[in-house]
């Protein structure tokens, strides 16, 4: 006659049949300290997703935007070389201006300087207009926030009040990130005692007929003080 298993061993048995389950029951030596759990798929990263499908996150293409920006300006030999926004939003070629020798400022409505500069920039440009000057005014709200109006309200003020008859551009940046590729141009054609970084309104940049930047004035400087520079620009061939 067989011999029956001891008591004790049989308590075992029946002790990890209870506690083994039913899927590790099926496999003799699999023990239930050493059963996993089933893996479970990763889910995509929140922000992955985003960068990926949504159309607004895209780093990359903003960092190309402002290496194109800045290969643009340090590529050209000349002001002529650069198209620009008008107040109305359309582009202007500035090789138009070819011939003639330019007074580049960047504007503002509410500072300190505006009734000097934009009087004198208006007496300037009425004497010599006719004899191949120009003004290429760009409005900047980067200093002290005193350029907040829209386009068509700068352009208002500026003829209305003090009747600037030549031509306001679209508001743009001259210092920082966003620096618009003429003033990256400007800036880097003639640097400043200070620093290349424009320092408030009205900083001044004089280009002759061929587009090369010749000099560079401080904000406090008065326009009519220009007038003997841009005699000799104008006499000169």
């Amino acid at each position: 006659m067989p011999s029956r298993p001891a008591p004790f061993i049989s308590r075992l048995r029946l002790l990890r049949t209870a506690v083994v389950s039913p899927a590790s029951a099926l496999l003799p030596y699999s023990h239930p300290r050493l059963a996993l759990p089933a893996a479970r798929p990763v889910p995509r990263a929140p922000a992955f997703v985003a960068a990926s499908s949504s159309p607004l996150v895209r780093p990359g293409a903003a960092r190309f935007a402002q290496f194109s920006m800045a290969a643009a300006a340090s590529s050209a030999s000349s002001v002529h070389d650069f198209t620009v926004k008008d107040a109305s939003g359309k582009d202007v070629d500035l090789s138009t201006y070819k011939g003639k020798v330019l007074l580049i400022v960047n504007v503002a409505s509410q500072c300190g300087l505006t009734n000097s500069n934009y009087t004198e920039l208006s007496q300037l440009y009425e004497k010599y207009k006719d004899q191949g000057f120009e003004i290429l005014a760009f409005p900047c709200n980067q200093f002290g926030g005193q350029e907040p109006g829209t386009n068509e309200e700068i352009v208002q003020f500026a003829c209305t009040r003090f009747k600037a008859e030549y031509p306001i551009f679209d508001k743009v940046d001259v210092n920082g990130d966003n620096v618009a590729p003429i003033y990256k141009f400007l800036k880097n054609s003639k640097g400043s005692l200070f620093g290349d970084n424009i320092k408030w309104n009205f900083s001044k940049f004089l280009v002759d007929k061929e587009g090369r930047v010749v000099d560079r004035y401080a904000p406090t400087t008065s326009p009519l003080s220009i007038e003997k520079d841009l005699k000799k620009l104008l006499a000169s061939s």
